[in-house]
């Protein structure tokens, strides 16, 4: 009877046996999910390896639009904010006009001028015109005088002289009217310049976007050239990818692009390859390297290329935004 009772019950050392073995069989079936799993995962990824080309290395890039003053002036007023949103033709910064005012006006009085020297001109060559009709009519009158031997031939010639002299200050007339009427186009071309300087002190933005550094406030003094403001156009977005050399075999112009912004996680934005630059990266530097030289280290270029959005984004991307693209080469 005590055989059997021994050969019935487990040993306490059997009994914690039997937890180790079944948390063994636990490690071992996690194992095996997570290697499936992954088995799966590595699947998908090198079949999708073989179907797209992948990089880091891109970013939205959108068209900046410089806001730089056509004249100099002082700053009375930045109607401006960073990141705000504007739409072509808003005002920005408005400068003093004082000075574009006072030309504007000298201007105006000069064009003024000119028009009264036109009106008479006119009045000179209208005079001239019926002196010099009336003079020729004397001498016409005169030769058939002269003809009967009513009047003497000095007297002729001074109707001839006469005549001669109200013609030539017939055409002196008329070339101070022409020349009249070019200081009057003159004059308004003037008053056109200062009109538009006037204008000028009123700066506004080039394109519909959003004000980007802003580096001008009211009491400065801005010169032509020097940039205030930049403004990020909103409406065209697109993505510059610096593929490697070695990943350009099978791309071309046209092929799907699957986005992915760092911003917005798990979010896919839909593009295409539009176009693959002429040159690396590398050639358009400040100092490109030089090949011909003896200590040449073979690198690996990377090659712009332009990927636009076949969707409009529903997310607020912007300029500078890192992306991870994808391109369906076969």
């Amino acid at each position: 009877m005590a055989d059997t009772k021994n050969h019935n019950h487990e040993t306490p050392a059997t009994q914690a046996k039997k937890p180790e073995n079944d948390k063994s069989w636990i490690r071992i079936a996690i194992f095996g999910v997570l290697l499936i799993v992954g088995s799966i995962w590595g699947g998908i990824k090198l079949y999708r390896s073989f179907q797209y080309v992948e990089t880091d290395n891109a970013q939205i890039e959108g068209d900046v639009y410089p806001v730089i003053p056509r004249v100099p002036g002082k700053v009375i007023e930045v109607t401006a904010e960073d990141n705000q949103a504007v739409t072509k033709g808003d005002t920005l910064i408005k400068l003093d006009p004082s000075d574009y005012q006072i030309k504007r006006d000298i201007a105006a009085a000069a064009l003024m001028n000119a028009q009264a020297a036109v009106s008479g001109a006119k009045a000179e060559i209208s005079a001239a015109s019926a002196t010099q009709q009336k003079l020729a009519a004397d001498l016409r009158r005169s030769r058939n005088l002269q003809h009967q031997d009513v009047i003497s031939q000095a007297e002729l010639d001074a109707a001839q002289a006469g005549a001669t002299a109200s013609s030539a200050k017939h055409a002196a007339a008329g070339d101070q009217y022409e020349a009249a009427k070019a200081q009057v186009k003159l004059r308004e071309a003037e008053l056109k310049n200062a009109e538009l300087q006037l204008s000028w002190a009123t700066i506004t933005t080039p394109a519909s976007g959003h004000v980007s550094r802003k580096n001008v406030q009211p009491g400065q003094y801005v010169t032509p050239g020097q940039q205030l403001i930049a403004i990020v156009g909103s409406n065209d977005l697109w993505v510059v990818a610096n593929f490697k050399e070695t990943q350009l075999e099978n791309m071309k112009p046209g092929q799907p692009v699957v986005i992915s912004v760092d911003a917005f996680p798990g979010k896919e934005f839909k593009g295409k390859v539009q176009s693959i630059s002429a040159g690396t990266g590398a050639k358009f530097t400040l100092l490109p390297p030089d090949n011909a030289s003896g200590n040449f280290v073979k690198v690996t270029q990377r090659v712009p290329v332009k990927i636009v959005f076949t969707e409009k984004p529903d997310k607020p991307l912007s300029a500078g935004m890192n992306v991870i693209v994808e391109v369906k080469v076969k």
